[in-house]
Order: structure tokens, then sequence, then C-alpha cells
């Protein structure tokens, strides 16, 4: 497993969205790269997940998380590939490591652990949750979005990542990420 969950060299600025559900990753992460005309790195484990639901009626499990972060990973890399200027990624294994963490009991697989603190991103765009909340067959934490913001910032905080906070509406969290692109790009 650990090989794959190792990112793969590419020259490209990997910027991730980062935060907890319905707080409009996808969103600004599709805008984003159009915006740039860059690579976007859809969330696997929508894709999985919805799936899993639709022909089980189940929801996520620990031994989901695994296929999840390799999912995750094998589209990454692949994309990366693809770009030699910005990735624009809706989320990482970091993000699934907080999710593990949340559900599990404070548990995470040491290897999805190591590799999601090890994947380097030059630039995390942290959601807030001040966007309304959307149901749908996968969100279930509405009344722990500040629980849940609080530990996707402990997450940056504590591997000492570097990010932005993102509030406000989706044109002020959309100018505000790219200026901040601005600056790594100008780099």
């Amino acid at each position: 497993m650990e090989k794959k969950l190792e990112q793969q060299h590419s020259d490209c600025i990997r910027v991730v969205l980062f935060g907890p559900e319905s707080t409009g990753k996808t969103t600004l992460s599709k805008a984003l790269a159009r915006h740039y005309n860059s690579v976007w790195v859809p969330e696997y484990a929508r894709e999985y997940l919805q799936e899993k639901w639709n022909n089980e009626r189940k929801t996520c499990e620990p031994s989901d998380l695994s296929a999840i972060a390799i999912g995750q990973m094998r589209l990454e890399n692949k994309l990366s590939q693809k770009t030699n200027t910005l990735l624009i990624c809706d989320t990482n294994l970091l993000e699934t490591k907080v999710y593990s963490e949340a559900y599990y009991l404070g548990y995470c697989d040491p290897v999805l652990e190591k590799f999601a603190i090890k994947n380097e991103y030059d630039l995390y765009l942290l959601t807030y949750i001040d966007v309304p909340w959307e149901a749908d067959d996968l969100r279930d934490k509405p009344n722990a979005r500040e629980k849940m913001f609080q530990a996707f910032e402990d997450q940056l905080k504590k591997h000492k990542k570097p990010y932005v906070l993102l509030k406000g509406s989706k044109t002020e969290r959309f100018k505000l990420a790219i200026r901040e692109i601005n600056k790594l790009i100008k780099q």
C-alpha cells in the first residue's frame, strides 16, 4: 500500500481545497481549474462512496479508507503528469486522515497517516463553514460543522502546512484563492 500512497514528482504547483463537508470545495476547485485553464483532481471518495450507497445502502466503513486513499492518489498522480503549471486538488490524504479520526474514535491507519503528512502541497485553501449546509446521500454531520472545521485547521497547524482561510461568499473566496495562487505562480 505504501507505494500506492506516495506522491509522484511533478513540476507543477499543487493547491488543495481542504475542509469539512458542504463548504464549497468542489465548486471552488472546479472554478479555479477553469480560471487557470489547469488540471482538476476530483474527490475520489465521493464517487466511491456514492456507488457504495447506491448499491448497498451502506456508508463509509474503516475498511473503505485504504481503497479511497489509493484511488485518490492514483488520480492525483495520473493528473499531475498532465501539467507542469498548476494542479487543483479537490481533496487529499490529509482530509481522509481527518475524517478517519473523526469517525473512528481517533484512529487512522498508520500508513495512510504517514503519507497524509508526507505528501506535499504548495497551498491548502481551508474552507470555512459560513456557507449553507447542503444535504445529500453522503453528508451526515450538519450539527458538527464547527467541531469538524476545528479538526481540519488543527491538522494544518500541527503539521505546519501552508494554508489560507477562505470565508465569505463564493466570489470573495474565489478572489482570495486567486490572489494567493497568483503569489505562488510569481515565485
